[in-house]
């Protein structure tokens, strides 16, 4: 860090900017630059304010005044207040918050905290960006909308309904709406996953252990709400009720070119941004399909390729089974979180003591459906 006393504001300013690329980079020193941008921050303020005590006194000489009265100022220690992202990134939170994992005690972590928090006491930000990654890592909970509402959420949609007129001035009124609604009752369920981890991981410390803990149990909860969200597009029937949307279907037994297209065509208008959810197995199916017609013709459409394989691949789908789905996951589903998306911890050190083991149950409450009607279409065998 150069002597900021030397440098002109300009420079100060350029170097702050400077500071906000050099983050991004991955070797980068995050502390060493947090620092040297707290202290350009505390030179511009000071130079700021010896600015405005100099043109207070220019204005007063201005104005005629011989004396300005100077005032002996005695100086006081100024001591500053963190804010509530330094201290979850600070090296004390994070251990308080491991602890608070192990133990499911948090006042180390509350004593730490200059807001007083309801609820579920902070996570270290790099926590949450571990959680984050994890959702948007697989291509189904990434294309999910989610909401954070408290308690059962209810999700009305259009079973029928007449279509918008053009209504001339001073023509009749118009005939009243024959409108159908049904509601998608979204109840919040535990998503769990166990892993047993040894003595020595248990008594790892600080961002170490949480960076294990949560890089084994998160991708595998969001990978779960997945594969229910799928089970739940294939539950739909084809015909909308008062209490869960169409999910119309068509039936192939082979992996054709056209297909997709075919799939397409049953989707709403409002159905923006389709994907195509399929079985990677089933996939090298449809890219034998493109091979044969010598890559003339994309199977696809165009559209992305999400994999999931909790469907069946076509080759071994039994009658009746889905083993494709195409639709809008952003219009068609909504995964609601009414405790926030992190993820939670047990840990059982008794069970299995004996093998000096100890079982770690991480859940996350989230409830999953299908909001809206012709969403997806389901390809089945």
């Amino acid at each position: 860090m150069s002597n900021l006393k030397e440098m002109e504001v300009e420079q100060l300013e350029a170097r702050k900017a400077e500071i906000m690329n050099e983050i991004e980079a991955p070797d980068a020193d995050l502390e060493a630059l947090k620092e040297e941008a707290r202290a350009i921050k505390e030179e511009l303020e000071t130079r700021k304010a010896e600015a405005a005590e100099k043109a207070e006194v220019r204005q007063a000489i201005a104005d005629g005044v011989t004396e300005v009265e100077t005032i002996e100022t005695i100086p006081t220690e100024e001591r500053k207040v963190p804010s509530m992202e330094e201290i979850r990134n600070s090296k004390e939170y994070i251990e308080a918050y491991a602890n608070y994992v192990k133990t499911e005690k948090d006042e180390e972590c509350r004593a730490l905290l200059t807001e007083n928090v309801s609820g579920t006491v902070p996570v270290p930000e790099f926590v949450y960006d571990i959680v984050k990654t994890a959702w948007e890592r697989d291509g189904i909970t990434s294309r999910i909308r989610k909401s954070y509402l408290k308690g059962n959420l209810k999700v009305g949609f259009e079973i029928s309904g007449d279509d918008a007129i053009v209504h001339t001035e001073g023509a009749g009124a118009i005939d009243e709406e024959n409108l159908v609604l049904g509601v998608v009752n979204l109840i919040p369920q535990s998503i769990k996953k166990v892993v047993q981890i040894s003595d020595e991981v248990l008594d790892m410390r600080g961002e170490e252990f949480l960076r294990y803990i949560y890089d084994e149990l998160t991708y595998k909860i969001a990978k779960k709400a997945a594969d229910t969200m799928i089970a739940k597009i294939i539950a739909c029937g084809t015909v909308s009720t008062t209490t869960c949307p169409s999910v119309p279907a068509i039936v192939s037994a082979s992996a054709s070119v056209g297909l997709v297209a075919s799939a397409i065509a049953q989707l709403s208008d409002e159905a923006a941004n389709p994907v195509v959810i399929m079985n990677k197995l089933t996939y090298a199916a449809f890219k034998t399909a493109q091979y044969a017609n010598s890559y003339a013709v994309d199977p696809f459409e165009g559209l992305p390729v999400v994999f999931n394989n909790s469907l069946k691949a076509i080759a071994v789908a039994s009658t009746g089974d889905t083993w494709a789905i195409v639709g809008d996951l952003d219009h068609g589903a909504l995964a609601n979180f009414p405790n926030g998306d992190e993820i939670t911890f047990k840990f059982d050190e008794m069970t299995l003591k004996k093998q000096d083991l100890v079982e770690v149950l991480g859940r996350e409450y989230v409830a999953l459906g299908v909001v809206a009607p012709d969403a997806f279409c389901k390809i089945t065998k």
